[in-house]
């Protein structure tokens, strides 16, 4: 989700996963299907914000996550739950975030405390399902123009009872 110019969901197609991913930036999709292109992978790309995504009832093994913090706090609670909702049971949920610590670094990310994750958001707003990993650290990331440096990060996997 949010997948910007592709990185991550080329990396998944070429990790043998059949993906479908979606950013609200057309430019973005059209840089996402070149990458894929040279790459010689298939990525089902979608254009659009993550309330007009068809989040289809449990269609995914897996719902991926990697700094998609665009949505307001009041948001968040729908956000995950058309996740949740779209992953099957047994479905593995990795999210990849900022933490507090991120607005000392200021290297990428909303700028913005509330918008900023931690643990006891993910373990409250997941409660359904069996934690594999969650961990807060610090790490140089290098992640395209808008997220590169030292960052404060989340990391959570877990599987949906």
């Amino acid at each position: 989700m949010a997948d910007g110019e592709g990185r991550n969901g080329v990396w998944l197609a070429e990790q043998g996963l059949k993906v479908d991913a979606f950013d609200f930036s057309e430019n973005a999709i059209q840089k996402a299907r070149l990458l894929a292109l040279q790459r010689s992978q298939s990525v089902n790309w979608h254009c659009c914000d993550w309330q007009s995504f068809d989040w289809q009832v449990s269609r995914y093994d897996n719902v991926v996550g990697i700094f998609f913090q665009f949505a307001a706090p009041q948001d968040r609670t729908a956000l995950f739950a058309k996740m949740d909702k779209s992953l099957k049971s047994g479905g593995t949920l990795i999210i990849q975030g900022y933490t507090a610590a991120q607005l000392k670094f200021n290297t990428g990310g909303p700028g913005k405390l509330d918008h900023m994750y931690d643990e006891a958001m993910m373990r409250e707003a997941f409660v359904n399902y069996d934690i594999i990993d969650v961990r807060t650290y610090e790490a140089e990331i290098d992640e395209g123009t808008a997220h590169k440096g030292m960052s404060g990060l989340l990391g959570m996997t877990a599987r949906k009872r």
